[in-house]
């Protein structure tokens, strides 16, 4: 049988194999080449550059948009279903096999195709989404049988910067021996793409499916020997029960103000930080001309942040409570989100800049460090914050909720961005609604109890 410590590690290694998702398919490698190859399609169309950019981020808006609408439907029943059988697990590997696929098949998102293939790559990108975000909710309502002590901050915060590290190692190793440059042909380190792999199919850069599943499919290995169903018995199956308890649940919230006001902060600001991490990647192609290479050296800094502020962070979170960590991370991403909004590579809100010099990659890059340092402890602190507001047996429902909150939305955000995209007609612009999205959260948190319901 596996001792605490190794259930908690075990349980750490689901962050480890899981982040790649988001940081090599979402954020720093597919995303911005999806956003490339888009970029071609609509420019061979006969749309001139920046108008094929729009474009291009609008078309991933759209499909990110009902994927997440789907998860935004689907996460609270899920929840409930789980919560009234006592499963975790199961749904865990059966989300798993959904992420694999979905990641494994970007493969054949070829480039200088047409716009089936641009479907294609969309849809698969969503399949392995609702794995990836599914697994995560049942994982997460496994956190109370971890301890029973008052560290679940420390434990949920080193979870992060446990899976910020994994997420960083295997970008790191994609960038620089399979991710190739589209001018050079060269990965990061200045190699051909090891395996044969031919730069000017993009093989490389396509490599990043299969690499994420296979990453996934390794390091689930701790977590499925270590990480077993809690006691207390699996029950039928019962969708009607299930759905009433949720309905049950809901209903409550009129009761529960501090709980139904951090759930509308969490779904206002989990929206707007998936938005920063869904077009950080595409916003720096189409705004500033990086390269996949550049890109995914802007991931290893914010990766490094990202890691070593969720650890301190978790340490605040045990010591100060979650809210203030939350409260602080918000207020830094606005801040970052106001000079990304405000600069080209001609000028920063106005002030001139010379666009031969690398002050705009300078300070983007500056950017992508705090976006790590602040989005790493947001996350960790918030899934503390939902269990202040849940008891050990109701966690996965809670989970559902909260995945609910998260997600709600989230088809809103890339919605909002692909309007603020087309009516603009600029890439820069079209990111503004974040902002909104942030302040919205960070006024919700008043209403918040610091300790929850369990005060």
């Amino acid at each position: 049988m596996a001792t605490q410590r190794q259930r908690i590690w075990g349980w750490w290694f689901f962050d480890w194999a899981s982040q790649p998702y988001n940081t090599l398919l979402l954020t720093f490698v597919f995303g911005p080449y999806f956003a490339e190859v888009a970029r071609g399609y609509y420019m061979g169309a006969g749309l001139e550059e920046e108008a094929a950019k729009a474009a291009a981020q609008s078309y991933w808006g759209f499909w990110y948009a009902c994927f997440s609408l789907i998860i935004a439907l689907m996460a609270p029943v899920l929840g409930a279903v789980a919560q009234g059988t006592g499963r975790r697990l199961v749904w865990v590997w059966i989300f798993s096999a959904l992420y694999v696929l979905g990641a494994a098949s970007l493969w054949w998102m070829m480039p200088g195709g047409e716009i089936g293939t641009l479907r294609w790559g969309a849809i698969m990108f969503g399949i392995g989404l609702i794995g990836m975000e599914f697994a995560t909710i049942f994982t997460n309502a496994l956190m109370p049988t971890l301890t029973d002590g008052e560290d679940i901050g420390k434990i949920s915060g080193s979870g992060f910067a446990f899976g910020y590290l994994g997420g960083l190692i295997a970008l790191f190793i994609m960038l620089a021996l399979f991710a190739e440059s589209s001018s050079t042909g060269k990965t990061l380190i200045g190699i051909d793409p090891v395996l044969g792999f031919d730069p000017e199919a993009r093989e490389g850069t396509r490599f990043v499916g299969p690499f994420t599943a296979l990453w996934y499919i390794i390091f689930m290995i701790p977590f499925a020997l270590w990480v077993k169903e809690p006691k207390g018995g699996a029950g039928a199956l019962h969708i009607g029960a299930a759905l009433a308890s949720l309905k049950e649940l809901i209903g409550s919230l009129k009761f529960r103000r501090s709980l139904s006001a951090y759930l509308g902060s969490a779904l206002a600001y989990s929206d707007a930080l998936t938005g920063i991490y869904a077009f950080g990647g595409v916003y720096a192609s189409n705004v500033l001309d990086w390269s996949i290479t550049q890109i995914g050296v802007f991931g290893i800094l914010g990766g490094v942040t990202a890691m070593i502020a969720s650890w301190w962070g978790g340490k605040l979170d045990t010591r100060f409570g979650p809210k203030p960590v939350i409260v602080g991370s918000i207020v830094v991403l606005i801040l970052v989100c106001l000079v990304i909004v405000g600069m080209e590579r001609e000028s920063l809100w106005g002030i001139p800049m010379d666009s031969a010099s690398n002050l705009p990659d300078i300070i983007f890059y500056i950017c992508g460090g705090l976006i790590g340092a602040a989005g790493g402890p947001l996350q960790a602190a918030s899934r503390t914050m939902v269990l202040r507001h849940t008891t050990p047996d109701r966690a996965t429902e809670a989970f559902g909720l909260f995945a609910l909150s998260g997600k709600v939305t989230s088809f809103i955000a890339p919605a909002l961005i692909t309007i603020a995209t087309t009516i603009t007609g600029s890439a820069r612009l079209g990111i503004s609604p974040i902002i909104l999205l942030f302040l919205v959260g960070l006024v919700l948190l008043v209403w918040v109890n610091p300790k929850g319901e369990q005060a």
